[in-house]
Formats: C-alpha cells, structure tokens, sequence
C-alpha cells in the first residue's frame, strides 16, 4: 500500500476521532450543559466532591480540555479557590483516562445500534433528547474511528521505515516524550493521542514515554485557550500542566519497569497505552493531592497579578456614527453587552458573599448598581438620538437594545435592593441554612449566572435555538424554584431549626433570584416571537 494511501487513511481515521469527540462534547453540552456547569460549580466545597465534580464532567464531555475550560471560567469570577479548582482538574484528567479505558475494552460490536439510537433521539425537538442523540452519535462514531485506525496503522506496523523511526524514539525518550506532546496539542486532546498510540502496538517502554508525553501536550491545549483570559484562568491551566509535567519527568527514567509491570497486571485486555494512561493518572492524583494547596501558592508567585484600572465611561458610544445607525447600533449593542458583563460582577459578588459568609464583596455591589443605571440612561439617550436615516429593522433592534438594557437595569435593582440585604442580613444576623436549603439556593445561584451568559450571546447572535434552550432553562428555573420551596415547607413540618430561623430569609432569595431569571431570558422573546414560537397568553383556550 502506497505511503500516500496510508497517510490518508491515517489522517481520516484521525480526523472522525475528533469529529466523535467534538460531536459528543456538543451534544452533552446542548443536553446538559447549564446542569453540569451547576454540579461542577456545587461540587468545589470538599477536595472529594471537586474531584468528582471534574470526573463526572469529563466522563459527560468526553473531553479534560473543556472540563478545563468550565473550570477556569469559575476560577475567573472567584467561585471556586484555586486549590479546589486543581483537584478539579485531576478528576478530569482520571475522567479522560477512564474514558480512553472504556473506549478500549472490545465494544465495537454496539457502535451501529448508538448511531441508530443516537439518529432517532437527534431528531427530536427537545433539546435535552437532540443533545443526547448527538452525544450517542460522537460514541458510535468513536468506536468506529478507533477500527479505522487499527486497519490504518496496520501497514505502519509492518513497514521497514516506520521500524527505523521508532527504533530511534526508543533510543532518545525525551525526543519521543515531545513528540507524542506534540501530537496531543495538535489534536486539542489527549484521548485522541493515546488511542492513536495505542492503535501503532509499540514495545512497552516506549508506548509508556508517548502516553506521558501525551498527558503533557493535553495539558497544554488549555493553557493556550486561555492564554489571553483573567490571570485566575491562566494560573489554573498553567497550574495543571506543571502539575503533569512534574508526574511525567519523575515517571519518565522507569518507562520501562513501568511498562513490564502494567503488562503483568490482572487487567481487561484494552492495551497497554490505555492502562498507562488510567494508571498514571490515578497514581499522580493521589500523590499530588495533598500538595495542591503548595502548587497553588506556586503557581501565584510564578503569574502576579494584573494591576486593574477603573472602568471608563462608555466606549462605544459615539456621536459621530449617530448619522449612520449601523454604526450606531453595533456600538450600543456592545454597550450593552458591556451592561451584562457588570452585571455578571454582581451576581459574582452576590454569591461570594453568600458563599464565604463575608459582607466584603457587597460593597461593591452598590457602585456596580450605579455604573448600571447610569450606562443604562446614555444608550437609552443615545438611541433617542438616532438619524433620521433609520429605517424600520434599525428602529427595531433598537427598541430590542433599549428592552435588553432596561431588563438588565431591573436585574441591578432587584440584586442591590433585594438580594444584596438578605444577604446581608444572613451573614449580621449569624443565620445559617439547613445543608439542603443552602445547596439549592447555591444551585438556583450559579443557574442564574449560567442563564446570564447565555441571554449576553443570544443578544449577540440572535441564534434562535439558544433561544429556544433559553427560554426551556426558565421552565427548569421555574420548576426548582417551586420545588425547593416545597422541600423548604417539608422541612419546616419536620422542625428543622435552622430552616424555621431562615424561613422567610429563603423564600425571599428564591422569589429574587427567579424575578432575576425572568428579565434575563426575556432577551429571547423579540427572536422567537419573530419565528411565530410564542403565544400571547399561557391560558388554556376553552
């Protein structure tokens, strides 16, 4: 077979594992993905749950390099402390080594009845069934990727040329140490560089130096995404990847006793390059574990942080494109946008101070609150002023912009005003929730936050299936809401002390927190309303 069939073989094999990979990542996230987000946000308060918390993620994802991702996204809005956010990190990166193991074990004999299923079920209009017929769709096509690759890499391993090359990887460890990194960061995964390794049948010393060289260049992938993200992000992921890096270089010298004696192990028949996969990183999370904490405090020295300025009057507000009302909507659209990012910050603070039962992050509540209101006023009075030129669409959209920022005025009010005193009152007072009663006011915390950044991208994009999943979450919302007040009453009957102290003090943030979720997602409602999916009125006819 010519090389040039073979590379093209290779390569597409390659390519459908990364489809597969992508497609399951996707469809978990569209089926999913505000619920793993909250059970990832919930699960930081012990080193066990966080470690957990980013195994079930990966394991749902398919993918380390995304549970990386969510994580740094917490980190950065200060919802999760850096040394939980680690131990997070090495539960996903056990997830990803436990997937590797699964894909592994023999069981491509089902992946014609996931696609099947996966097929029928993405069919469906609900988008939590479509997510997860994609998802199944991504495994199907994984289990068929990894039998393309082993026809692929069939001819590789029987060709004098590739015997001459690998002999040379053998003799120089630290070369093919980089050179399997490589590949990892080329692919954006480190599942889809060991399945690879695992599909050439290499000797076991030198399968064991690629898999850890794999282990590093999956770590490097979300240092490069957020290479341009707030310094928290950027410590987290550059913390993982020094944490893998040291596991590597003190596993590097014994690649070859390592190798002999995963062969002599009682293990399922998935081949080496998995097993050493699975093994490493459970032996580097339990050695590591208990000096994350040192890392962290490492990992701060080595990236300071950024000295912050204060935030300016709006930027994109200009007089001169007033003339010209694209110009003058895209400005007070990113105006807008700029609104929600403020207040983003004060939902962050808000939960903070919930969370760490410290008033501190509520001072700057009142000042975001301020900044609110008064960028509020200026789009408002900047869009007053729009040319003449204005045709009917411009005028539209900017009632849409104006709607858009009066909502997020109204969520200011409802955070400085209601949430940010009961919060206040919780901590002055010394209240505290039942163990219940707080997790599900934390949950329905980090809901709203999620909620938050999906309205700020269907404001962006006006993608009428975000859409659409937005306005699904407010019945999600709806149904927590109402279900935490009944489980509050159930355990008021039962004489739960600290829920009949905090009684009132609970159903109040709940009530806010829904009035919250109910201006966020009214961003949907112009782009729906527009493709005829609302009614006017809820109320059954007849």
């Amino acid at each position: 077979m010519s090389s040039l069939t073979v590379t093209i073989q290779l390569g597409g094999a390659v390519a459908l594992l990364l489809f597969a990979l992508r497609l399951v990542r996707d469809g978990m996230t569209d089926a999913f993905g505000i619920k793993l987000k909250t059970a990832l946000g919930l699960g930081t308060k012990t080193g066990p749950r966080a470690f957990l918390s980013g195994l079930i993620a990966t394991l749902g994802l398919q993918s380390s390099t995304a549970t990386a991702l969510m994580t740094a996204a917490f980190a950065e809005r200060k919802l999760v402390n850096g040394k939980m956010a680690q131990i997070v990190l090495l539960g996903a990166n056990v997830g990803t080594a436990l997937t590797a193991w699964v894909v592994a074990t023999g069981i491509e004999a089902i992946a014609p009845a996931l696609l099947l299923i996966g097929f029928v079920m993405a069919r469906q209009s609900k988008t939590s069934i479509a997510g997860s017929g994609r998802a199944l769709i991504g495994i199907g096509l994984m289990l068929l990727s990894l039998t393309l690759l082993a026809q692929a890499t069939e001819p590789l391993r029987q060709s004098e040329t590739m015997a001459v090359f690998i002999g040379m990887l053998d003799g120089a460890w630290l070369v093919a140490l980089l050179f399997a990194a490589g590949i990892a960061v080329v692919c954006s995964s480190s599942l889809a560089a060991v399945l690879l390794i695992l599909s050439l049948g290499l000797a076991p010393a030198l399968t064991v130096v690629l898999v850890l060289g794999a282990n590093i260049g999956g770590a490097v992938a979300p240092v490069l995404a957020t290479l341009r993200g707030q310094v928290a992000a950027r410590r987290l992921t550059a913390g993982n990847l020094l944490i893998r890096s040291i596991g590597c270089l003190f596993a590097l010298p014994f690649a070859g006793q390592i190798g002999t004696l995963l062969e002599r192990l009682p293990m399922p028949n998935t081949g080496l390059a998995v097993e050493a996969h699975l093994v490493f990183n459970v032996v580097l999370a339990l050695a590591i574990w208990p000096f994350t904490g040192l890392i962290t405090k490492l990992v701060v020295k080595l990236i300071p942080d950024a000295e912050t300025s204060a935030e300016l009057a709006p930027r994109w507000l200009m007089e001169d494109e007033l003339d010209t009302p694209p110009l003058a909507l895209a400005g007070a659209s990113r105006e807008a946008l700029a609104i929600g990012d403020t207040i983003e910050r004060m939902l962050d603070q808000a939960r903070k101070a919930f969370h760490d039962n410290d008033p501190a992050p509520l001072a700057e509540v009142s000042v975001l609150e301020n900044r609110v209101d008064r960028r509020q006023q200026e789009v408002k009075s900047y869009l007053s002023r729009l040319g003449s030129s204005a045709n009917e669409e411009d005028r539209r959209r900017s009632i849409t912009i104006l709607d858009y920022v009066i909502n997020l005025e109204h969520v200011g009010d409802i955070i400085d005003k209601g949430l940010a005193p009961e919060v206040r009152k919780k901590i002055g007072l010394g209240l505290w929730f039942s163990d219940e009663g707080y997790d599900e006011l934390d949950a329905l915390f980090l809901m709203t936050q999620e909620n938050l950044r999906m309205a700020q991208t269907v404001f962006m994009t006006r993608d009428r299936d975000v859409a659409r999943q937005l306005m699904e979450v407010k019945v999600e919302i709806r149904k927590h809401e109402r279900q935490s007040s009944q489980r509050h009453l159930i355990r008021l009957r039962e004489g739960n002390p600290e829920s009949r102290e905090t009684s009132s003090l609970h159903l109040d943030i709940l009530r806010d927190l829904k009035r919250i979720n109910a201006h966020i997602v009214s961003v949907a409602h112009p782009i729906l309303d527009e493709e005829g999916l609302l009614v006017e009125s809820r109320l059954r006819s007849g």
